[in-house]
Order: C-alpha cells, then structure tokens, then sequence
C-alpha cells in the first residue's frame, strides 16, 4: 500500500514534496481548552495559523507540495475537522497523529486501558477514521514522560504503537529520545523494523547528556534533529532551548560522518499553541528562513537538503505494512 494518510485522503509519496516532519497546528496539555488565560476563539486560531501555513506552500513551491506533520496526539488539542478545513484553505499536505506525547498527556481512561485496548484505538484510527471527522491518522505518536525514563504506561503505549504500526504500517515517531533501551528492546520483541521509528527531539536542549543518537542511529532508528529555531538566542528562550550553532554542529556531525539517511529534520513550531504563550516568532517556516541558509554556508548541497526533506520523508511515511510471517520471522 504505497499511500500516506492524510487529513484529506491517502496520497502517493511523490505528491508529499517538502516534508517538515514533526510540527504542530496547535498543542497543549489535557485540560488547557478549560484554561481562559490562553483559551482562543477559532478566529484567533485561524488568524495565527493561516500565514504561517500559506507561507509554509510558497517556500516549498519549487519542492512540489508542502507536507506538514502534526505530531499532537490524543488529548493534546488535535482537532482534524480543523486541520481539514485549513488544508482545504492553504493547500498543505496534514498528516495527523494518533498515539500520544507521553503516557502523562494520557486522561484516565486512556491510563487504565490495556496494550490490546490501545492497540485497536491506534488502528482504528489510521483504518477508519479520528472520530467522525472520516480523516485517517498517518503516523503514531509515542514518548517518554517527564522524569526523561518510561513509565509503565509509557511502554504499554510503545507496545500498542509497535502492534498498530505492524498491522497498518504506518511509522512511529517519539517524544524525545532518551531511554531508548526499553524502546529499542519493545521494537524488536514485536518484530518492528527500527528504521520504521523516528527517535524526536534528540537534538534539543534537555536531552544532551541523556541520550545515545548514535548508538540508536547504529541500531537501525531515524534520528529526528526537530527543534531547530528553540534558540538560547532568543530574547525569551523555552527551557529546552539549544546555542544555535552547537544544534547546527550537532546536525552537521551526522551529516560531514555519512550519516545523512539515519536523520529527518523539523522546527517543531506551534502556529497556535494552547494553554502557553508559545515561543514568539518561531515557525516552521524559520527551515527556510535561518536553518537552509545556515546549512550552505557549511558546504551542504541541495542534493542533501532535497533527500533529507522530500526522499526520505516519504519512505518513512509510506505505509508499509508488514506481514505476520514476517514477525512471526522477526520474533523466532
């Protein structure tokens, strides 16, 4: 099955173009839709996201299409009655997540559900539907809660995703990459592919020191540098921000040491964040903007910049089911 999901309908890979793989229309904890401090009417929503998004097409225009990954997962604020109509309205490509951030994003009745409970929610959602929206979801969202180690819920979650992501085929992409171990170890008991993962935000502030990406890049994971723009520079920077140029040499290591097709790329930009005020001017627009720019002056080509944002998005995206010879082969 050789389609990606989104809001609007399944598309071939080659209609996907640029590819910003890990973002956000709008994210925020459980229960900050009630929070009146930064409780947005749909207009405000609009108003703030639709520049972002219309500029996000004219960039990608010589890419071939524009492709935005929504990584907020269940309870989280996703809405894809939302995303639908803003696709309709800027002719963005949104894939829409199932899964969750981290099992401490999960409400209760999500808590208490077993591993075959969530495992069908997951492949309803990317078979049937999110909702009665009739959107499928594209990707699965998993993560590690705050404490920056699994939680038992966190590896229910790991599991389920791995058995969902099986049987549709869809990928995985994580909430920070730190412990790993449990992940990595849960992936192949279940007979997931690694490279079918994409470990996120190993690139950002608070996770030097506590995470292996390259020992998960030797396993077979993707690694995901998607906080590019959360800059210390910033005259009000997020506590998980990085010096610009120690992310930039972060990145620019994997890719001077032949590493390219281990790494996927992203801003990780809220256009309309809920229930924070966000981090001021960061969009994901700041790849084209700061981050491309940054990139040439380094001596990368446009042949890299075109594989790491349109190749090999698109083979992570594309559904690619696996059979149960094939994991029963795995798991012997």
């Amino acid at each position: 099955m050789t389609t990606i999901n989104t809001v609007l309908g399944p598309i071939a890979p080659e209609e996907l173009g640029f590819v910003a793989i890990h973002e956000h229309i709008g994210y925020g904890m459980p229960g900050s839709e009630l929070d009146t401090t930064w409780w947005k009417t749909p207009e405000q929503r609009y108003e703030e996201t639709v520049p972002k998004l219309r500029k996000f097409h004219e960039n990608t225009l010589s890419y071939g299409g524009a492709t935005f990954v929504d990584a907020t997962g269940i309870c989280n604020g996703r809405d894809v009655n939302y995303y639908q109509s803003l696709s309709e309205k800027t002719g963005v490509h949104i894939v829409a997540s199932t899964g969750f951030v981290g099992g401490d994003t999960a409400l209760p009745f999500f808590e208490r559900a077993s591993v075959d409970y969530l495992t069908a929610q997951f492949i309803h959602e990317i078979t049937v539907g999110i909702g009665n929206t009739g959107g499928k979801a594209g990707i699965i969202k998993v993560g590690v809660s705050r404490g920056f180690k699994m939680k038992e819920l966190d590896l229910r979650i790991y599991r389920a995703a791995a058995r969902a992501a099986l049987e549709t085929g869809v990928p995985i992409f994580t909430h920070l990459a730190v412990d790993a171990e449990p992940a990595v170890e849960i992936f192949a008991e279940e007979g997931l592919p690694l490279d079918r993962v994409l470990f996120g935000h190993a690139d950002d502030g608070v996770s030097q020191g506590k995470v292996r990406d390259r020992w998960i890049a030797e396993q077979g994971g993707r690694i995901g540098f998607d906080t590019f723009g959360y800059d210390l520079e910033l005259p009000d920077p997020p506590f998980w921000g990085r010096p610009r140029q120690e992310r930039l040499e972060h990145f620019l290591g994997y890719l001077r040491d032949g590493l390219v097709d281990s790494v996927l790329a992203s801003a990780d930009a809220n256009c309309s964040p809920l229930g924070w005020p966000g981090v001021k001017g960061h969009t994901v627009n700041y790849l084209f903007e700061t981050l491309f720019p940054a990139l040439r002056e380094n001596g990368v080509d446009e042949a890299t910049i075109h594989r790491i944002f349109v190749e090999l998005p698109a083979d992570f995206l594309t559904m690619q089911p696996h059979s149960t010879q094939t994991r029963a082969a795995a798991t012997a």
